[in-house]
């Protein structure tokens, strides 16, 4: 991976802490658009600046007790998008797969993907199914991506698979409750987040893990995403550590 590699001790820990029990963080990484715009550059710049981002925040998070972490790459919106910006977004794509294959192997990291693929080029396809089954037995860091993802696509999505299988007689009326529910969401097997960080200083949810950040913690941050860094990261874990859920309840 190029870029420089920030170390785990080399960040400032609030407090000394390590693990500020968040094992699943997710983010809707917003503002690399912006952020090459403000330079002068053209937008797709941001966006690989962006993915090398990732790569410093994938390496770092482990450290601070981070188990799962799910990022908003390409939403089912972003087609409206310019030609030119989505084919070299799904190029950006592309590459990352096949250049940090072999690192991510090697940090532990397992990759998933959601969202459909059915719209997607083929190559990508294929190389988002190969690392998958690459890194399957990796257990120190989930990565999961959400590419041509949506949250009510993707809920309506596990609706109709439900049915169908309640008409084909593979589930009883008695059973649909919402286990049964969320097997058949893309993101089944992986816990509901913890914390949802937005960065650009909007603050909408855009779609994104719609049913599954019902409960989840929101930190909205004006820092554009390929501003934001493994300090800021430890600092919002940290102020997430201090907060009191209560998922409906009341303090005892």
């Amino acid at each position: 991976m190029a870029g420089t590699k920030v170390k785990p001790d080399q960040i400032e820990v609030p407090g000394g802490i390590t693990d500020y029990g968040v094992p699943h963080v997710a983010i809707i990484m917003d503002g690399n658009g912006r952020w090459a715009q403000n330079k002068g550059w053209p937008r797709l710049a941001g966006h690989r600046k962006g993915a090398e981002r990732i790569k410093e925040i994938v390496r770092v998070a482990p450290d601070f007790g981070v188990r799962y972490m799910t990022i908003y790459a390409f939403s089912t919106e972003n087609w409206k998008r310019s030609t030119e910006e989505v084919l070299g977004l799904m190029s950006i794509f592309a590459r990352y797969i096949e250049k940090e294959a072999d690192e991510l192997s090697a940090l532990g990291v397992r990759m998933r993907f959601i969202g459909e693929r059915g719209r997607l080029d083929g190559k990508l396809a294929r190389l988002m199914s190969g690392i998958e089954e690459r890194t399957k037995d990796n257990t120190r860091l989930t990565l999961t991506v959400a590419i041509n993802y949506g949250g009510r696509s993707e809920i309506m999505r596990a609706a109709k698979k439900l049915a169908l299988d309640l008409a084909a007689g593979r589930i009883s009326e008695d059973q649909l409750d919402e286990a049964a529910f969320e097997e058949r969401l893309d993101t089944a097997g992986t816990p509901d987040p913890d914390l949802v960080i937005r960065t650009s200083g909007e603050t909408r949810t855009s779609n994104f893990l719609a049913w599954q950040a019902a409960y989840a913690e929101y930190e909205f941050t004006e820092t554009l995403w390929p501003d934001f860094s493994p300090a800021e990261l430890v600092s919002i874990l940290s102020r997430f550590g201090k907060r009191e859920r209560r998922y409906g309840g009341v303090k005892a």
